[in-house]
């Protein structure tokens, strides 16, 4: 305004009262004067400001000023961002802290950092990559993937051992001549989409071009469909038994999954009443919870390999019947992988953080079983779902990657993720980015939300998805929220009215419902769903390294508390790199080694590195209580881990408790190519980054060539032969001690430098 004014004014003056400005600050004249000088430079030398009610002997020139403080004052003063007057209160408390310190002639306190301008990042010649159109979703490294080879169907030629030993044991009464083959005859329907024949065609190929053609859809709740079936039909404790199970040992009622065994027809129903109401193209086996830990409540962990395949085999028979009616229209079998009913995050226990009732290797054991039944039975499509903790997810995935690998087959892979409340967080404390940037490793087809919450709550958390998800999108919604009886009261018109909202922004490829919604719901929403387009794939640009705690972290788009582009591993909870820490941890005080993990996360940590060699201690044991206990405390977890150990094991012992993406510290190739690709698989099914020292069988490089040599040798090995994603990759060249005295130690900086650079072209 004091420009304006003179312009529009000749020859007046501009005065002000100075000391208003800064009133919120009084009582630290520094922190005030400090503000008056910035204020009154830009007043007086850009705008002609002429008169000021000043205190003379208290102002500081503008040189003066301390270069940090400065950088606040001018924040603040031309409003440059929301945390500049946050920033300048903990600077005031600073000072006000140094005034008491002098007063009692103690050592001053710690000064707050200030915010420093982002420096450029160096750029590369890849780094200019223009982004591209994307025509599919980020594929398997598989060959079955890569060149979309159909899967035959065949599964009576699927003779691996652990899957054989899974049928040997199986529960069905007729399992001697149990059909597990499912190809269709190559000439059954014509070759052209939207037809599609088992055995012939590739289900990621067709999935490709119905989700890029139209808004597919899914089907509905299945327990409300087993509740209203019970309301009209007899579906007591007698029923649920059936003549196989009629001398049960336990009350089996409310066990949805066995009535595929039980009651057969009232499944088929309801697979029947969502391809024929609803219009579904793709629908969900009975097998939510059909693991033998979620079966150990009903005593029926024996019969997980029957439910899963009977709940499948009923869908695609059903899903077979509808397409014969109009083979233009295929219908598609998703196993459904619910999340079991315990978590590998959360601990059991109040007084024990620590306490887990499951680990990573039973869920894989479980999930393993499962993904067998379901294939078997006739799925083309498997989708783990409902996932409230993405380590029982990872856990899942995993074990889908062990099939695959096992049978040689291409199976698409649905992901889906239950944010529990309008904190957009899953029970395990992931924000929606972090959850999806924890599992993009296991390259889904398709990622989404269910349940928790209705199409109208659901918006703010599928927007954000969609801005970061490089795969197709879903959302099956429940029909509201609960009301006081349990139920839901969204009719058919309300939710396809209130996911409309997906469909005009074009969030969604897929859509469906969850609890309280029925094949009317379906329709209803699919009626409005075919009028718009479906989501558009995002562009192919450079691919960069995305890890994840409780909130997601672009490592490339990252800049340090200085304004660098780098990224801070805090060190101190490392044995080696804190002697308070390593005592700590000799005397099993876990609680305050998690003060020091807190602090450096609010020092400016963007990843805490965790380290407990040391010949004296367990390291797998203290490995896996320290991130246990770590993942349970939010200011510490909500930043991703570094998992740091010289034996493989202990790294390995710690991924298995991270539900986020973690970058594992290290490996090499002192070890051998062998090995140095068997550990490199390891990391890369578990989606973890990897630190790679420039070691290999001759010892560790300390020349720039030699750097460069043995980095070049194991990227190549890493990228071409093991398929691990480059921008996983963070090559350590040896940062040796210079100053020793030594000549051959004077160029260990300099070979340093160049060689990073010469590394990264």
């Amino acid at each position: 305004a004091t420009k304006r004014i003179k312009e529009a004014c000749p020859y007046v003056k501009i005065s002000g009262g100075i000391s208003n400005l800064s009133f919120g600050f009084r009582g630290v004249t520094k922190i005030r004067e400090s503000i008056h000088s910035v204020f009154l430079h830009h007043a007086i030398m850009e705008s002609g400001m002429d008169v000021g009610i000043v205190n003379a002997h208290e102002m500081i020139a503008i040189s003066d000023l301390e270069p940090d403080l400065r950088e606040i004052c001018d924040r603040l003063v031309f409003n440059r961002d929301e945390e500049a007057t946050e920033d300048m209160l903990k600077r005031t408390e600073y000072e006000k802290r140094c005034i008491e310190a002098k007063k009692k002639r103690l050592p001053l306190p710690r000064k707050p950092r200030g915010k420093f301008a982002k420096k450029p990042r160096k750029t590369f010649d890849y780094d200019n990559v223009e982004p591209t159109p994307a025509t599919e979703p980020p594929k398997p490294t598989s060959h079955a993937a890569q060149n979309y080879i159909p899967n035959s169907y065949q599964n009576s030629k699927i003779t691996h051992e652990k899957i054989m030993a899974i049928r040997a044991k199986a529960t069905n009464s007729n399992k001697e001549c149990l059909n597990i083959d499912f190809a269709q005859p190559s000439g059954l329907y014509p070759e052209t989409f939207p037809h599609f024949v088992r055995g012939r065609d590739s289900v990621r190929k067709y999935i490709t071009s119905l989700f890029t053609s139209e808004i597919a859809i899914y089907d509905g709740a299945m327990g409300t469909m087993i509740q209203n079936y019970s309301k009209k039909n007899r579906l007591d404790e007698a029923e649920y038994r059936g003549d196989k199970f009629k001398d049960w040992t336990c009350n089996v009622k409310g066990n949805n999954d066995m009535l595929s065994i039980s009651q057969p027809h009232v499944i088929s129903g309801i697979y029947k009443q969502y391809l024929e109401i609803g219009g579904s193209n793709l629908i969900g086996t009975n097998t939510f919870s059909s693991t033998t830990i979620a079966m150990a409540d009903y005593e029926m962990e024996d019969y997980v390999y029957e439910l899963n395949y009977e709940g499948a085999r009923l869908a695609r028979e059903a899903c077979d019947e509808v397409t014969a009616k109009d083979p233009t229209k295929p219908r598609f079998v998703v196993g459904a992988i619910g999340p079991t009913n315990r978590t590998g995050s959360i601990s059991p226990s109040v007084e024990d953080p620590a306490a887990r009732n499951v680990t990573f290797d039973e869920l894989v054991e479980t999930y393993f079983e499962q993904i067998v039944g379901l294939m078997d039975g006739g799925s083309d499509i498997l989708m783990v779902e409902t996932i409230f903790d993405t380590l029982n997810a990872k856990a899942a995935l995993y074990a889908i990657g062990e099939y695959l690998e096992a049978t040689g087959l291409d199976v698409p892979v649905f992901i889906s993720g239950t944010l529990v409340d309008q904190s957009g967080r899953t029970l395990s404390g992931q924000t929606g980015e972090a959850f999806y940037a924890s599992v993009r490793h296991a390259k889904p087809m398709c990622v989404g939300l269910n349940c928790a919450l209705g199409a109208i709550h659901m918006k703010p958390f599928v927007e954000r998805l969609s801005k970061v998800v490089e795969c197709f999108m879903h959302v099956y919604s429940n029909a509201g929220l609960p009301n006081a009886m349990g139920g839901y009261d969204d009719t058919p018109e309300d939710m396809a009215r209130d996911n409309r909202t997906f469909f005009e922004n074009e969030w969604l490829n897929m859509v469906g419902g969850c609890c309280g919604s029925t094949p009317p719901h379906i329709k209803a929403i699919a009626e409005v769903a075919k009028e718009y387009k479906p989501r558009k794939l995002p562009d192919i640009g450079r691919p960069k390294m995305w890890l994840s705690g409780l909130e997601d972290l672009v490592v490339d788009d990252v800049h340090n508390h200085l304004g660098l582009p780098f990224l801070n591993v805090g060190e101190r909870c490392n044995i080696s790199g804190s002697l308070k820490f390593k005592k700590l941890m000799m005397a099993g005080d876990y609680a305050t080694a998690m003060d020091i993990a807190k602090k450096q996360v609010e020092d400016g940590a963007h990843v805490i590195d965790i380290n407990v060699d040391d010949g004296l201690l367990d390291g797998v044991a203290a490995m896996q209580k320290f991130v246990k206990i770590a993942v349970t405390e939010p200011e510490v977890s909500k930043v991703p881990f570094m998992l740091d150990a010289s034996k493989f094991e202990i790294v390995m012992a710690g991924l298995k408790w991270c539900q986020g993406k973690c970058i594992v510290n290290s490996i090499s190739l002192k070890v051998g190519e062998e090995l140095f690709k068997e550990q490199a698989t390891l990391l890369k099914k578990h989606g973890a980054a990897v630190v790679v020292m420039a070691f290999d069988e001759e010892g560790q490089a300390a020349t720039e060539d030699e750097k460069l040599r043995i980095c070049k040798r194991s990227y190549d090995v890493l990228v071409n032969e093991v398929k691990f994603p480059p921008e996983d990759i963070i090559f350590d060249p040896n940062v040796l001690t210079i100053g020793t005295g030594m000549e051959e130690h004077a160029n260990y900086g300099v070979d340093f430098i160049n060689a990073t650079k010469r590394i990264k072209e």
